[in-house]
């Protein structure tokens, strides 16, 4: 995976040329990126999922993330990023389902993991409450988690410490739901303007909804 071409930019996207996925991290080229945040309502709540990265992963492993995403190849278009949503999700979603938030920047620096992202930024709407329809990839997802959207807005804001989720994890037994508190330190880190972003563009959307 270290070694997947992909293409570096300027932080103005301007195409620059191509590197590895190693080079661009250890260097901290501008790249392109595909998220998209899945969102369902329950008991009149709007929910966001959040997905439960593996423990094998490289970064971040064991944390909870954005509910699908990551990096486009340099021969991929940002329509070809549906397939994120596709195989860590198992989620049967066209390209035309997902609402668009914008390209917004998000710049990470943790020892020598340099992380400047362009990133695609979506949002999927489930119609329906059932986990079942999860097919989780687990090379790359070990759960799936559910959260109030306005307990995660205080939550990531500082207005509290813990949010309760609950969700399901992915077992050679099978799957074993779970009701647990998290706090920031179970997030995988983004940088403040990019949760700043994300939450406008969702609120907007979400209150077009209402």
């Amino acid at each position: 995976m270290e070694t997947e071409k992909l293409r570096i930019y300027d932080e103005h996207r301007v195409a620059q040329g191509i590197a590895s996925r190693q080079t661009i991290h250890e260097q901290g080229y501008w790249h392109e990126t595909f998220h998209c945040w899945v969102i369902g309502r329950e008991d009149d709540k709007d929910l966001i999922y959040l997905q439960l990265r593996s423990d094998n992963k490289k970064d971040f492993p064991g944390l909870f993330d954005i509910t699908a995403a990551g990096h486009l190849l340099a021969d991929e278009s940002v329509k070809d990023g549906i397939r994120e949503v596709r195989e860590e999700l198992g989620l049967k979603v066209s390209f035309n389902e997902l609402i668009p938030l914008g390209t917004i920047k998000d710049q990470l620096a943790i020892g020598d993991f340099l992380d400047n992202e362009h990133c695609h930024c979506f949002l999927y709407h489930k119609n329906d409450n059932h986990d079942e329809t999860f097919e989780l990839q687990k090379e790359e997802v070990s759960g799936m988690a559910k959260v109030d959207f306005r307990e995660l807005v205080a939550l990531v804001v500082g207005e509290k410490e813990r949010v309760a989720v609950r969700g399901f994890m992915s077992t050679l037994k099978g799957r074993r739901d779970f009701k647990k508190e998290i706090g920031l330190t179970d997030l995988v880190p983004h940088s403040s303007p990019y949760w700043q972003n994300i939450i406008e563009q969702i609120e907007l959307v979400l209150t077009r909804r209402s």
